[in-house]
């Protein structure tokens, strides 16, 4: 089922994309290229979260395609290294909010200085000169309103909406109740909402208790 519902995200992802740069031209009196541009933001919040349960193990029991989604599912969202993700994310997990938590630290709290150190503590030099290639080659084949429309702007979008879901509110003021081990709190309960805003990620102490839980599986531990 892991791997099913992955590879469905993954080909619904290059199938949208590339409907939408063929078919839906990128102007602003388009309804239908904001329409796209929320889709592919959903379908990319989609492919980080594939990408984070590989990291869990949780997409197959199979070593081999489980990693392989992931670095797919990576590579696809904005050229990130899955080793290096992999790496820092463990790290997160391991000391959540503390001072090995590569997710947390200086300007925690302030949700702009919070999100740019969070960027850059992930991107590398040779993942934005990567992006810069593919987004010529995009743009060479479909031109550039298409590729910044449905593949740079959804993809920007969709990190806002990771980081704000997935680690601005649930792992704020640490401080303020949050209790060891996990540091972490949930949205409220809302099985729709908490789907469509990140894949059940939202739920967030629930992860932190069972990282081993899929995404699709972690509302059914919601009290």
């Amino acid at each position: 089922m892991g791997i099913l519902i992955a590879l469905t995200i993954i080909v619904s992802w290059c199938s949208v994309l590339l409907l939408l740069m063929a078919y839906s031209p990128a102007e602003f009196t388009n309804p239908l290229m904001y329409a796209g541009m929320l889709l592919m933001t959903f379908l990319y919040t989609g492919l980080f979260i594939t990408a984070h349960d590989s990291m869990h193990g949780t997409v197959s029991r199979n070593r081999f395609a489980n990693d392989l989604i992931g670095r797919i599912s990576c590579f696809l969202f904005a050229s990130f290294s899955y080793g290096n993700l992999f790496r820092k994310h463990h790290m997160h997990h391991k000391d959540p909010t503390g001072e090995n938590d590569p997710d947390f630290g200086k300007g925690a709290g302030n949700f702009l200085v919070w999100f740019i150190r969070f960027i850059f503590e992930y991107s590398t030099v040779s993942q934005f000169i990567l992006m810069a290639l593919i987004f010529n080659i995009i743009s060479y084949f479909f031109g550039e309103g298409p590729a910044f429309a449905y593949w740079l702007i959804p993809s920007v979008l969709s990190s806002i909406q990771l980081f704000y879901f997935g680690t601005y509110l649930p792992h704020r003021h640490p401080e303020t109740g949050l209790q060891a081990p996990h540091f972490a709190r949930s949205q409220r309960k809302n099985h729709l909402t908490a789907f469509l805003t990140c894949y059940f990620f939202g739920y967030h102490h629930e992860h932190h208790a069972s990282p081993g839980t899929p995404w699709w599986k972690l509302y059914k531990l919601v009290s």
